[in-house]
Parts: structure tokens; C-alpha cells; sequence
């Protein structure tokens, strides 16, 4: 399949160039340390009469790709009008360097190393050399920096972190198909470690533990990743990181950018496109190399352009499609907000109030919900935010839940968690979750997705695994990868939950017996349909709890804030309102999607605001005057 996966890659290549082509200026040969030969791709521009700085690729895909895709960061087929020299290489044991492939050898990291301090001693070479590359080209950059090169000044890894973690492929414990087997296709062979290592084992904590090394990155790095990628949250982990943990002259050179972009390989999402999936966001498109561009001219060519003055984080805010900024990740002043699950599939931030109401659904594993866009790599599979409504939504195996029009923007920066009690007449299954933006016009574009394999409810390693007894009421816990997301006023929040997301996630045969007979990471044996419950009452309530910024919305309009208090909060009857200076105004309460709820006058210092016929949650209180506005978080409690 890899050789399919490249000649297929060759061709689209060629047919989006119109048979455009680019040549490297020569080829030559890296002696590496163990007296093997790496041939090399060298692209040298015109301009480069004397000494340059060069940026090094690593592909595991094939060099000649590039020939026919174009050099990145703009260049594409005019080397001229790059102000560095390319170097390309395949990784030792593919495509043109299969030959100096053998048992035992060196790393991956090691080989890196050496090509660095190849390109370093050419004539051509000012000494200076940065890397570059998605993906897997991505993580060997990682690997790189480990061994310390002398002359590697700097990293740019898109989509990727060097760490390989559990719940990278077992999110929730649940084996991601799809993301296997295209792994699989392009010549990883991981399936038979990843089907034989099932749980968070001691194989697995080794792992863990021995690739993620912050502290082993001694150059600034710029990662560059993308909101509907699969590799978001060890992306995230791995750069606070090394803002902790890399040594004390690099921690600060550290920077982060996340964009409205898919992960890539087939279609048109990929990071820097304009179009992502069903939307577009042209406002972003390039983006990734304007500051890639920025970071290498920095570090490269010493050029002082303010890079180092640039923000920790860029992130982009889907929603808004607007360019915002953090000194670190998570945003910080974020508040969580449980929007919960109702029996008449509403979404609201009170809890339910009704005694022992529930909503069940059927889950055939020979007829999955189907994976529509997302955070999928394999080619047969579209990647992005697509429509819910028309494929997914519609079908009798999914509970859906909506909140009421918003009449206002709702923020989200970071990562969703949702708390389902569940039942099953079955021993083991899957809660799949679907966080979407429903546009006025009906559209139910996906944001993100999560699941969780319920005998994995107490933990992953081993001995945490329990299969459920039939009718009995447990706790399903499923992270969301993180996000930036402006649910925009006039739209809507859905919570989707169903048993399956096929074939982003392995189909649960719902018989808690082995999960990859064969092994296999797709095999059915003897599956059984399950009937399974969403618990929805005063007592076992289902929610999602959403990381909003409750500083912009309702106050959106503050021009001279104006400070008051509230007293008790939280409360379950009544709240005293006091305000300065004994000014007339009025007070008004929201609910968290901008909902007016009621409003009271203020004619003295102390307002008395009763809250006995308001249902439990967190609300919005607004003070105003002629002297401004002011806004608090009040809580209701029941």
C-alpha cells in the first residue's frame, strides 16, 4: 500500500502542477557515523554564490515528491527566490536510501544529527541549519534535537510531537481505526505493537515516559498546528513542556501557533489551506508560513524582524475566524460551564429537575454511526468540520442535544468534558460524542469529537479494566480535544452522543470479551446489539462542561466598568445587589447564551433580587448606570 500511497501522491501531484517539475541542484551522499551512505536532495538557489543558511527535510514519503509538489514555505518550483538552500533526505531504509537500512541501526535522531553536521562542513554551508516538516517529518525533527547537533540552530514541526502516548491511538480506550491503518498503509506496521499493548500497561508507561523528553530540546522551536488535526493535545502537552522544562537560554524562544487547519495528506485540508472541509477561512490561508518565514529569517539570518517579540501563543478563534493571542496554554480566566442534558433533548445550563427520566438508543455494530469529516488521515476519508445533519443526526442510533438560539456569543478556548450516566443490557460498549455548531440555516458543522469504552470507566492500565453489569448506572467520562471556538449569536450548541463513530473509532462488538480478535484492528466476531441509556434526571444528570471566556459577551458593551458586589453567592433564594454611590440604574439577569431573564431597578446602595422561581446554574448579572456598566457571575443553587 505504501508504494500505491506514493505513486497515487506523485500523480495528483502532477496533475495539480500541470506537469510542473523542479530538479535539485545536485545529489549527493552523507557518510554517516556508522559508515552508511544517505543520499540527499540539494536545492541551492542562484543567489547563494557564497555561503547560506540551510533548511532540512526528512521524509519517510519519498524525496521526488518534492520534485513534483514543490519546495514549501512558497518557494514551490522557483529555488530562486528562496534565501536558503533545501535539503531533502529520505529517512535510512526508504525509497533512496533503502540500502543503508540494516538490524540494529541507528536512530532515526542520530541520522538526523549527522546530516546536520554534513550540511554544516560544505563549502556552501554558512553554518547554520534549521529543520522543517509535517507529520512525521514532524517528529523526526524531535528526534534531532535530542541528539544536540552543533550547527542545528532551529525547529519548525507542523502537526506533530515527538511522544507517543496511549490515548494518542486508544482515546478513551477505544483503538482509533482509521488512524491505524492509514499508518499502517504508508509503512509504519504499528498495528501489531499497538494490538498487542491494548491498555496502559508498563510497555506503554516505558514509552511514554522514555519520548517525552522537553528538557532534550536545546533550540527555539516554532510548532504549528491546527484546531481539526488528530495530534492537538500532545501537541499542547509537549510545548508547555518544554516552556518548563527545556533549558533555561531556549525555554522563552518557544512559540506555538494553532490554525483553523486540518492535518493533510489527500483533499484540500491541509495546514495553510484556505478550505477546510465544508468552510473556508481565507483570512488564514499562508498564515503558517508568513511565520515559519518570520522564525527562520530570526534565527537563520539573523534578521531583526521582532520574532522574538512575537506572542508564546497564536491561536486561531474559529467562529470569529479571527488571530488571537496567549502568554501561554490553557487561556487563562476561562470559566467551565455545564450546559446539561434534558429528556426533550434541550441543552441548557440548569440541571433537570424531573425524577428518573432517560433517553435509550439501539447500537448495532453491522451498521455503525458513520465517520463524516473530523480529525481522520486515511485517504478514503474526508478531514475537517462537515455537516452532521444529513448522514449522522438522522439516523435512530443517536441522542441529540441542542440548546436554544443564542442570543449572544458564547467563547470556548480549550478542552470540553462530558459526564454521561449511562446503562446497557450489555457487559462492555462505547459512548462516542460529536461537539457540533448548528448555523441558522440548519447546518450541523462538527468541532470535535471524543469517545470513551466503557470498561475502561475506572482507568486504563490493566487491572483497571471491569466490564458492566446489565441495568446498572455508571459514570462515562469523555475528554474532547481542546479547541478555540466562538459559538456566534443566532447559532446553536449540540451535544451529539451515540455508540460509534465508524471508522475513526473501533466498532465495540458490545461482548466484553476480546477487543482485536485475529488480531485485527477491524474484526467482528459474534457482535451483539446493544440498547443503551442515557440517564437524564435530578439525580443521574448527563453534561457537558465547556471552558467559556465569560469576560466578553453580555459585557461585550461595557465602555466604563463600574465595580459592585453581590451577596450571598452562591444563593438559592435571594441575592442583595449593592452599588456605588448610591445611583439610580438597573440591574438585569442572563443566562449564559445571553437570555434575559429578569431585570429589578436600583433607587438605593442595597437592591434585594429574588431568584426563587429560577432554575439552578451560573448566571449573568448586569449593573447599569449613567456611570457605566458592570457584569458578575451569579450562581443559583437549588
Amino acid at each position: 500500500m505504501k508504494k500505491l500511497f506514493t505513486a497515487i501522491t506523485c500523480f495528483m501531484f502532477a496533475l495539480a502542477t500541470k506537469g510542473q517539475i523542479i530538479q535539485p541542484t545536485f545529489i549527493d551522499s552523507v557518510l554517516t557515523t556508522d559508515n552508511r551512505y544517505l543520499k540527499v536532495d540539494v536545492y541551492r538557489p542562484a543567489s547563494c554564490t557564497g555561503q547560506c543558511p540551510t533548511i532540512l527535510i526528512q521524509t519517510p514519503y519519498n524525496k521526488n515528491g518534492f520534485k513534483l509538489a514543490g519546495l514549501p514555505l512558497g518557494v514551490k518550483y522557483n529555488i530562486n527566490s528562496s534565501n536558503y538552500i533545501f535539503v531533502i533526505m529520505d529517512w535510512r531504509g526508504r525509497f533512496s536510501n533503502t540500502a543503508a537500512a540494516y538490524a540494529g541501526n541507528p536512530s532515526m535522531g542520530k541520522d538526523g544529527k549527522d546530516v546536520v553536521q554534513w550540511i554544516a562542513a560544505q563549502s556552501w554551508s554558512d553554518g547554520k541549519v534549521g529543520t522543517w516538516g509535517p507529520s512525521a517529518l514532524g517528529k523526526v525533527q524531535f528526534a534531532t534535537a535530542k541528539e544536540n547537533p552543533a550547527n542545528l540552530t532551529c525547529i519548525c514541526p507542523l502537526v506533530a510531537a515527538p511522544q507517543y502516548e496511549y490515548q494518542e491511538y486508544f482515546p478513551g480506550g477505544c483503538l482509533k481505526t482509521e488512524y491505524l491503518e492509514q499508518l499502517d498503509g504508508l509503512g509504519f506496521g504499528m498495528s501489531p505493537f499497538m494490538l498487542q499493548n491494548p491498555t496502559r500497561n508498563l510497555v506503554w508507561q516505558f514509552t511514554e515516559n522514555s519520548t517525552y523528553r522537553p528538557d532534550s530540546i536545546f533550540v527555539p522551536a516554532l510548532m504549528i498546528g491546527g484546531w481539526y488535526d488528530h495530534a492537538i493535545d500532545p501537541m499542547l502537552r509537549f510545548f508547555n513542556g518544554m516552556r518548563n522544562l527545556s533549558p533555561a537560554a531556549v525555554k522563552d524562544k518557544h512559540r506555538l501557533q494553532m490554525g483553523p487547519w486540518a492535518h493533510g495528506g489527500n483533499g484540500t485540508a491541509y495546514v495553510g489551506s484556505s478550505q477546510q472541509g465544508q468552510l473556508s477561512y481565507p483570512n488564514a490561508a499562508g498564515d503558517n508560513d508568513t511565520l515559519a518565514l518570520k522564525f527562520f529569517d530570526f534565527y537563520l539570518r539573523n534578521i531583526n524582524n521582532g520574532y522574538n517579540t512575537t506572542p508564546y501563543v497564536t491561536y486561531y478563534q474559529l467562529g470569529d475566524n479571527t488571530w488571537n493571542s496567549s502568554t501561554s496554554w490553557p487561556i487563562s480566566g476561562m470559566s467551565n460551564v455545564n450546559y446539561y442534558m434534558h429528556a426533550d433533548n434541550s441543552l441548557k445550563t440548569s440541571a433537570p429537575t424531573l425524577t428518573g427520566s432517560a433517553l435509550s438508543f439501539s447500537y448495532n455494530p453491522n451498521n455503525p454511526s458513520p465517520t463524516i469529516g473530523g480529525a481522520t488521515l486515511r485517504q478514503d476519508l474526508v478531514q475537517g468540520p462537515f455537516r452532521q445533519d444529513t448522514a449522522v443526526e438522522n439516523r435512530n442510533d443517536i441522542l441529540v442535544f441542542t440548546t436554544d438560539v443564542l442570543t449572544q456569543d458564547v467563547r470556548m478556548k480549550g478542552k470540553a468534558k462530558v459526564t454521561l450516566k449511562i446503562s446497557s443490557n450489555r457487559k462492555d460498549t462505547d459512548f462516542a460524542i460529536r461537539l457540533c455548531d448548528v448555523y441558522p440555516d440548519g447546518k450541523s458543522m462538527l468541532v470535535q469529537t471524543g469517545v470513551m469504552r466503557m470498561r475502561f470507566r475506572n482507568g486504563f492500565a490493566p487491572a483497571d479494566t471491569a466490564n458492566m453489569i446489565p441495568g446498572t448506572i455508571y459514570t462515562a467520562t469523555v475528554d474532547i480535544p481542546a479547541t478555540c471556538i466562538t459559538f456566534k449569536a443566532g447559532h446553536k450548541i449540540r451535544v451529539n452522543v451515540s455508540s460509534s463513530n465508524y471508522p475513526q473509532y473501533n466498532r465495540n462488538m458490545n461482548t466484553g470479551g476480546a477487543m482485536y480478535p485475529g488480531p485485527s484492528t477491524d474484526t467482528l466476531v459474534n457482535p451483539v446489539v446493544a440498547s443503551n441509556t442515557v440517564h437524564l434526571n435530578n439525580v443521574d444528570f448527563s453534561f457537558i462542561s465547556l471552558p467559556l471566556d465569560l469576560s466578553v459577551g453580555v459585557n461585550e458593551i461595557v465602555k466604563n466598568e463600574i465595580e459592585f458586589s453581590v451577596y450571598p453567592n452562591p444563593s438559592s433564594n435571594e441575592v442583595f445587589v449593592y452599588t456605588p454611590n448610591n445611583e439610580s440604574g438597573w440591574i438585569e439577569l442572563f443566562d449564559l447564551n445571553g437570555k434575559f431573564i429578569l431585570s429589578e431597578e436600583v433607587t438605593q446602595t442595597s437592591t434585594k433580587l429574588s431568584l426563587k422561581n429560577i432554575d439552578a446554574g451560573i448566571y449573568l448579572l448586569r449593573y447599569k448606570s449613567e456611570s457605566g456598566v458592570g457584569v458578575k457571575k451569579v450562581i443559583v443553587e437549588r
